[in-house]
């Protein structure tokens, strides 16, 4: 079965930088774009950035660019988000999540993606 599992996430001060990571099994990672997402208590689930499945398209949420790095390793079955800069604000469960096999057009829309792991806490101190 499809699997997407997350780590890296922790407390850490403004400022400060976070590195997580999505390890995926049971599905065809390399014919996939993956999105990384995001959900502080009480706000919806938002858009943070994707990485198309070659990983020659990316695309961020405004909130985040210039300060977040999307990568992607096929041969490993990993993707990646570097944190850098955080804020307070950046304070929230992060999620990985899968689309469909060559699956193109909008990146950003939760519902595009069929598959999702079970979240890392990040937690940015003032």
């Amino acid at each position: 079965q499809v699997q997407l599992a997350e780590s890296g996430g922790g407390l850490v001060q403004a400022g400060g930088s976070l590195r997580l990571s999505c390890a995926a099994s049971g599905l065809t990672f390399s014919r996939r774009t993956m999105g990384w997402f995001r959900q502080a208590p009480g706000k919806e689930r938002d858009f943070v950035a994707a990485i198309s499945w070659t990983g020659g398209n990316t695309n961020y949420a405004d909130s985040v660019k210039g300060r977040f790095t999307i990568s992607r390793d096929n041969a490993k079955n990993t993707v990646s988000l570097q944190m850098t800069n955080l804020k307070p604000e950046d304070t929230a469960v992060y999620y990985c999540a899968a689309r469909p096999p060559l699956a193109g057009g909008d990146m950003q829309t939760d519902a595009r993606y069929p598959f999702w792991g079970q979240g890392t806490q990040v937690t940015v101190s003032s």
